[in-house]
């Protein structure tokens, strides 16, 4: 959980009210991707939080994509930094993805400044 508030941000982690129906599932992401694999070694959250961005693009997952804009400024990735994933991604993840991208992005780095 700690990790899972330094990239997130309490907001967002108070924001998350699991019930009976969702509880099992917010566990299993707290353990397994903030408890196992965003504390792993080999990669920093920098890098991690690019890596999930790409992904995010790719699935075209924008709600996430949202969130995870967010935490990659809080992770260290500057306004230039998110800009290159997403061009980056246009070639692997297609433009009209990237296109998306860049709009969700701008409107949470507006909401950042």
């Amino acid at each position: 959980m700690k990790v899972r508030r330094e990239v997130l941000g309490d907001a967002h982690v108070d924001g998350v009210t699991p019930d009976e129906f969702t509880k099992d599932f917010q566990d299993f992401i707290t353990r397994y991707a903030w408890g196992e694999i965003w504390t792993r070694p080999g990669l920093d959250r920098r890098m991690r939080s690019a890596i999930t961005l790409t992904a995010l693009i790719a699935f075209g997952h924008w709600d996430e994509l949202k969130m995870h804009v967010a935490a990659a400024r809080r992770n260290g990735l500057s306004v230039e930094e998110i800009g290159e994933v997403i061009l980056q991604s246009a070639i692997y993840c297609g433009v009209p993805a990237a296109n998306h991208a860049f709009s969700v992005a701008r409107q949470v780095l507006r909401e950042d400044t």
